[in-house]
């Protein structure tokens, strides 16, 4: 069995993605989403997130969205990088920086998006992916070395892959709703994780000094 932390949450992605039929069941993503909701006449009504006050007794909302995906496209894309990413930061950095870098980027996400685009069904790792992206990036640029040897194209196209999103263009083109202050505040999660990364490590090399 792997002991990759990236195997398992892909495992878990896939897994959810598969036992809900990519979301239809939602029996089965409602435990899993931001807020708890029920069924009405063919309609979603959501909790408020104040009704079971969601930070203290159902605090797992906060991250558990990034294992829900809508459609196998969505579920790939997301898994690949999550393995590309996830590769990388977990063997030059370790398991414990990386989950670190998922949870801060997960729930960072998620609420940024819960704020600025309230309570809608939304889900996935892409949050989670910016983050990766962006750790990596902003260490590469404060060590000013090409620490995880991804081309540089590729945080180039990520970053007008995320512009794209807010202009709705992506939807027109086919690509469904995207969580796009999801991905934002994923991205902010990793540059600020990054900084705290280099704020410990220069802590650790001072005390040592």
């Amino acid at each position: 069995m792997s002991d990759k932390v990236y195997i398992y949450i892909i495992g878990l992605a896939c897994l959810v993605a598969l036992i809900s039929n990519f979301g239809s069941n939602i029996s089965i993503i409602e435990p899993l989403f931001f807020t708890g909701f029920e069924i009405s006449n063919a309609s979603i009504i959501f909790s408020q997130v104040s009704d079971k006050n969601l930070f203290i007794e159902e605090w797992w909302r906060l991250i558990t969205p990034i294992f829900i995906h809508f459609s196998l496209t969505h579920l790939v894309f997301n898994c690949l990088w999550m393995y590309i990413l996830g590769q990388k930061i977990e063997v030059i950095d370790g398991k414990s920086i990386f989950i670190l870098i998922c949870l801060f980027s997960a729930i960072f996400g998620n609420l940024m998006h819960f704020y600025f685009s309230g309570l809608s069904l939304f889900g996935g790792l892409s949050g989670v992916v910016y983050g990766l992206l962006g750790f990596c990036f902003s260490q590469e640029l404060m060590e000013s070395r090409n620490k995880y040897l991804l081309p540089p194209a590729l945080y180039l196209f990520m970053l007008i892959w995320l512009c794209l999103g807010f202009t709705g263009l992506l939807d027109l083109l086919g690509f469904g709703k995207i969580a796009n202050f999801a991905h934002l505040g994923g991205l902010i999660g990793g540059f600020t994780m990054s900084s705290i990364f280099k704020l410990y490590n220069d802590s650790k090399s001072y005390e040592s000094s």
